[in-house]
C-alpha cells in the first residue's frame, strides 16, 4: 500500500543520502512525502540536505572571494545559499510540526537565524 510504499522510498532516499548523492536522496525522500505527508523524517532530511547545500554555497562565495573573482559571482553564490536555506527552513519547519520534540538543533537554527515563524505554537 501507500504507506508501505513510503517508507520502502524513505529507506532509499536514506541509502542515496548516506552515498552522498543528494539530488537522488532529496528525488526520493520527495517522493516518500507525496505519498505520505506523516513522514517528518523524511522531512528532517530533506532540510538537512538543502542546509548542507546552503553551507556549500557559501562555501564556494568565500573561495571566489579569496581567488578574486568577480564580486558578482561571489553575491550569487550568496543569494543561492540563502534561498537553500529558505527552503530548509521550510522543510524542518514542516518536520516541527509533526514531530515537535523533535529536532532540537532544526528548532534552534531556526530560532537563530530568524525563521522561526511561530514555533512556539506547537
Amino acid at each position: 500500500d501507500q504507506y508501505d510504499r513510503s517508507y520502502t522510498l524513505y529507506n532509499i532516499g536514506l541509502i542515496y543520502g548516506k552515498n552522498e548523492n543528494y539530488p537522488r536522496a532529496l528525488e526520493y525522500y520527495h517522493q516518500a512525502v507525496s505519498l505520505n505527508s506523516n513522514l517528518p523524517q523524511a522531512l528532517n532530511n530533506i532540510a538537512a540536505i538543502y542546509h548542507r547545500q546552503g553551507l556549500l554555497a557559501l562555501e564556494m562565495a568565500s573561495q571566489d572571494y579569496d581567488a578574486a573573482m568577480e564580486i558578482s559571482e561571489e553575491y550569487e553564490y550568496i543569494e543561492l545559499a540563502k534561498g537553500l536555506f529558505d527552503k530548509a527552513a521550510e522543510y524542518w519547519y514542516q518536520a516541527l510540526k509533526l514531530a515537535p520534540d523533535n529536532y532540537p538543533r532544526a528548532r534552534n537554527w531556526l530560532r537563530i537565524t530568524g525563521r522561526a515563524k511561530s514555533l512556539d505554537s506547537f
